[in-house]
């Protein structure tokens, strides 16, 4: 019960079961002994439960025994699978650069001669993106340096203005 991948995946299974048991010496004595629901049941975390007639089991055991048994001496039908989507990975959000460092930026980048409605596509240009980004202090630490890299290649002197920036405020404090 695996997805391709090393997780297991959340799937139910439901079946009927005809059981069948032999009585006296002969094979054509076959007597019908009852049916079962059986369901078994696999969770997103590998744990595996099962049900005889909507009773929970305390083991997998007797379930997977009746299924074997009906497949060997009986009739077994798959009544029911369902297949729950995989839950989706946990995925935390990058920190971002925030409104202080993206006034900065913004600053350097008009120091530079860049007009302000270009910060934007300039910011989407450098990330690869085809429309501009919606607000540059939602820049991760990394889109910010790949922003930062590219805005310097285009416009060497933005480390200069960077330097003579933190000088300024090295004077004032």
């Amino acid at each position: 019960m695996q997805n391709g991948s090393s997780n297991p995946r959340n799937i139910t299974r439901t079946w009927k079961v005809d059981l069948y048991g032999g009585w006296g010496d002969g094979p054509s004595a076959t007597v019908y002994l009852g049916s079962h629901t059986v369901t078994l049941n696999a969770d997103a975390d590998g744990k595996l439960s099962a049900e005889i007639d909507g009773e929970p089991q305390a083991s997998i055991d007797r379930a997977v025994s009746y299924l074997n048994w009906a497949k060997a001496d009986g009739r077994l039908e798959l009544l029911e699978e369902v297949r729950a989507p995989d839950p989706e990975p946990l995925t935390l959000a990058a920190p971002v650069i925030g409104k202080a460092r993206a006034a900065k930026l913004h600053k350097i980048m008009g120091l530079v001669g860049l007009p302000s409605a270009q910060h934007y596509a300039l910011a989407a240009a450098a990330l690869g993106e085809w429309v501009p980004v919606p607000s540059l202090a939602d820049l991760t630490e990394r889109e910010a340096r790949t922003v930062w890299a590219h805005l310097c290649n285009l416009y060497p002197s933005a480390r200069a203005i960077v330097e003579s920036l933190n000088a300024r405020s090295a004077h004032a404090a």
